[in-house]
């Protein structure tokens, strides 16, 4: 693993802090681009990016911190490049930060969540890179020929699933899902709904290869992403159902 990339005049570059970043402005680029052609100013899109990605990388850090008071210390709370962030809490306060700004601003919240949801899966999906360069948030042990051994706590891992990986590509999948159902006429909300829905499907899913070993029990079996990822999924899909299932009126 590589968790720092290089140097520069002495301060480390981490490997998760830069992919983090460039994510960020993967989905800041789509957004802008197709912002553009919806009437949505650049400068609005710019300035509701960086509420969103502060508000959620503190969200992120702080149901980390408040859910592993084991492992984690409020001393070391700024220490993200490390890893350690909850995509969940972070949803949470994007969505209060991002409704925040466009009440104030007067723009539309569900057209703004709409237009930055595949952002949000490209950004998520490259981040996921930094985990795997990390050597955190792995799966369990595998006889398959792309297990990867990773290094915690100076000792290696079994062969294992690289989770990460399979994070990326079905964050990618979940992008192309996304896009095609931007051309749905929909009412706004849709987008962002679908969304939610989807990521809550494929972290169910993936969290079977990473609890009890980089994701903890919390409930039936079940990890503390897979609980809230199976609200997610139904609260979601009755939205859709109730709410979506129809064309948008003329």
């Amino acid at each position: 693993m590589k968790s720092t990339l290089f140097e520069i005049m002495g301060i480390p570059i981490r490997s998760y802090g830069m992919m983090m970043v460039i994510g960020f402005a993967l989905g800041l680029w789509r957004a802008i681009r197709v912002g553009r052609r919806v009437g949505f100013a650049p400068e609005r899109i710019y300035d509701l990016s960086l509420v969103v990605l502060l508000s959620g990388v503190v969200g992120a850090r702080l149901v980390f911190v408040l859910l592993n008071p084991d492992t984690e210390n409020w001393a070391r709370f700024y220490a993200v490049w490390n890893g350690g962030l909850s995509f969940h809490g972070g949803v949470l306060l994007a969505v209060v930060g991002g409704y925040c700004y466009t009440r104030f601003t007067g723009l539309g919240f569900w057209q703004c969540a709409d237009l930055f949801a595949p952002s949000i899966a490209i950004g998520y999906a490259v981040t996921r890179v930094g985990c795997f360069l990390n050597g955190c948030c792995y799966g369990a042990p595998t006889n398959l020929p792309w297990a990867v051994r990773f290094v915690e706590n100076g000792v290696c891992t079994p062969p294992s699933h690289p989770t990460q990986i399979y994070a990326t590509l079905a964050n990618l999948i979940i992008y192309l899902i996304l896009t095609r159902l931007e051309s749905w006429q929909r009412n706004p909300g849709f987008i962002f709904t679908s969304y939610l829905m989807l990521y809550g499907v494929y972290r169910f899913a993936v969290e079977f290869l990473r609890k009890g070993y980089s994701a903890k029990l919390l409930w039936a079996g079940l990890t503390q992403a897979q609980v809230i990822s199976l609200a997610m999924i139904g609260l979601c899909g009755l939205v859709l159902l109730v709410k979506y299932r129809r064309p948008r009126k003329p």
